[in-house]
This record gives structure tokens, sequence and C-alpha cells, in this order.
């Protein structure tokens, strides 16, 4: 994490103040473009597939990608076809949109798509042009909804539901807008958001992350062997919160290492670990399958949503008429 970062998350500091200008700047700018779409005078693409949007108003790793798949298997579960779109953050492929398969590298694609289509039995599009993507998905598939991977401040992609999710640990960080702070729109966005969750806390919309069985990244098979020690490496935006479940499952940890959000790893930077114990997440885990040692193994996390979460997701599903019936 940047110095730029860590005094986010620190109250107000010198470097904070340094920063306010440019903060006021991009607020402003902010403003006015989201204010252009608002009158009409830019215009966003209607998608003729309805779009749910799951995003955030603040920069780093809030939780998106574990809800985003509860919801697409929610939505299966009741029979609905569904598509993902993603920006697609740390890929760099020579074209997009970029259709992410079974063998698309990380490098390509991003690390999130990568985990997400791998875990879920639908397709997925990535590419910075959201209008792009949901053309090449309803060319490619017949959709009945597509889910946002981000995308809350991309005006120019309407949207049928928004979602958005907060980390209950690091809330807003300083309220700040960027950089002098993590929002990428004020606190006041959310009073027009469809639905707000936290990931964690105990507030009423919220869904809690669910550990499963440590898997061994070089043969994606779950360990039926205890392993009571290791070394924790993690390039997410909350590393704190992967290392505490380990800690909960028993496990001592002989060192942390955290990368930056969407690290791009190497063989080289697992060296120092000669053939010991390594834990990661399962974001980490996409990018390391073609290098992992047999010692190295991911921690999957599911999201287990709220009733309350649940019961508005149905109401705002049946109004929007997404889903009849239910």
């Amino acid at each position: 994490m940047s110095r730029i970062e860590q005094s986010w998350y620190r109250g107000i500091s010198f470097l904070t103040v340094l920063l306010l200008p440019l903060s006021v700047l991009f607020g402003l700018i902010s403003y006015l473009r989201k204010l252009a779409y608002t009158l009409g005078l830019l215009k966003a693409y209607q998608s003729p597939v309805p779009v749910i949007v799951v995003g955030n108003i603040s920069v780093g790793g809030n939780g998106k990608t574990p809800f985003v798949i509860w919801l697409a298997n929610y939505l299966q579960q009741h029979d609905l076809r569904v598509g993902i779109i993603s920006r697609g953050y740390g890929g760099n492929s020579a074209s997009y949109p970029l259709t992410v398969t079974e063998h698309t590298d990380t490098t390509l694609a991003g690390d999130e798509p990568v985990l997400i289509q791998r875990r879920l039995n639908c397709p997925v599009v990535v590419g910075p042009d959201r209008q792009a993507n949901i053309k090449q998905l309803i060319a490619q598939h017949q959709l009945d909804v597509i889910i946002s991977d981000d995308g809350m401040q991309h005006y120019k992609m309407a949207r049928t539901i928004e979602c958005c999710i907060v980390d209950s640990q690091r809330r807003f960080g300083n309220g700040l807008l960027m950089p002098a702070g993590p929002l990428r729109e004020t606190k006041k966005r959310l009073k027009s958001v469809d639905l707000v969750i936290e990931n964690g806390g105990s507030a009423a919309f919220n869904y809690q992350l669910k550990s499963a069985d440590l898997v061994n990244v070089a043969t994606n098979i779950v360990t039926e062997v205890p392993l009571l020690s290791g070394h924790a490496v993690s390039a997410i935006g909350n590393p704190q919160r992967f290392e505490n479940s380990l800690r909960q499952q028993g496990i001592t940890l002989l060192s942390c290492h955290h990368f930056r959000d969407h690290y791009g790893y190497t063989a080289q930077d697992f060296i120092k670990f000669n053939d010991e114990i390594v834990f990661m997440t399962e974001k980490d885990a996409v990018k390391c399958y073609s290098f992992a040692k047999p010692t190295w193994y991911f921690l999957p996390v599911d999201a287990e949503p709220s009733s309350a979460v649940v019961t508005k997701l149905n109401l705002l599903l049946r109004e929007t008429g997404i889903l009849d019936g239910l």
C-alpha cells in the first residue's frame, strides 16, 4: 500500500491537506460529468438486457467479487441466464472486448474476471468499453440479465439495479474524495443506490464471508491434511481480513507479505519461501497456477447475505421485471 493510500485511513495528515485541492478538482469534474448525463447532454447506453451493477464508492478491495459470484448463482437458481462484464483491471489484452475462458490468462483479463469465470457457469467478457462488452455478450449468448462487476461511476452505461458494497472495517476512510481520500464519490451517492450492503459488520443489510477448506494451488484439490503454520501472501485491498481468517482456523502465520491490489506475481516473488507452506487468497491463486509449488494453498471464501439483503433483492427483481413470480 502506497503512502497516499495509508494516509486515507489514518485521519487528516499534512499529506492529506496537500492533496485537498486535487480532490476539489476531482469532485468538480465528477459532478459536472454526472450532471451532463442527468440532463441528457451526454447519452447513456441502454442495454436491451437488464444490467445489475455491483460496485462501490471507494477505491480498493471492498469485497465485490464474492457478492458477484453469490448473485450470479442466486439468479441462475431462479432459471435466469446470466452474463458478466468487467473492466478487467490488471489485464492487458491486445484487443477488447475479450471473452474469458478457462484458458484465459490473468495477464490478459485481470485476476477477478478469471476467478469469476472459473467459479461460475456463465459467460464473462472484459474490456474498458462496457457498451462493447454488453454487445459482445448479447451477440454470443441468449441472456436474461447482465451483472456488471464494478461500474457504478460509469454513467455512460444505464443500469437497472445498483448494489453498492461497503467494507465494514475500513468504511470510507477519512471521508474525502481522491486523491486526498479513498472516495470516488461522496457518501451522498449512497442515497440513490438501490441496495447498500456491508461486507461484514452487524448492519441489517450485510453479507458475511464464509471460509471453505484450503485448496492446493497446484492441484486444485482440497487438502485433507491439517495445516498448522505457514506464510501469508496477498495482493488484495484488505489483507488483514484474509490473515484473520487463517488464524481463526488455528493456523500460525510465520510472516505476512502484502503486495499492491491486483499485483501480477512471478515465481521470483516466492523464492524466499523455498519449499515452505504458503497461504494466499483465491484471487492470488489464479495468478500463480503456472508456477505453483505443491506447498502452496489458497483459502476460498463465499458470501452469505443476510435475510434482509435477499428480501430487498427479491423486491427489486420483481419491481424491475427481471424476475417474475418470486
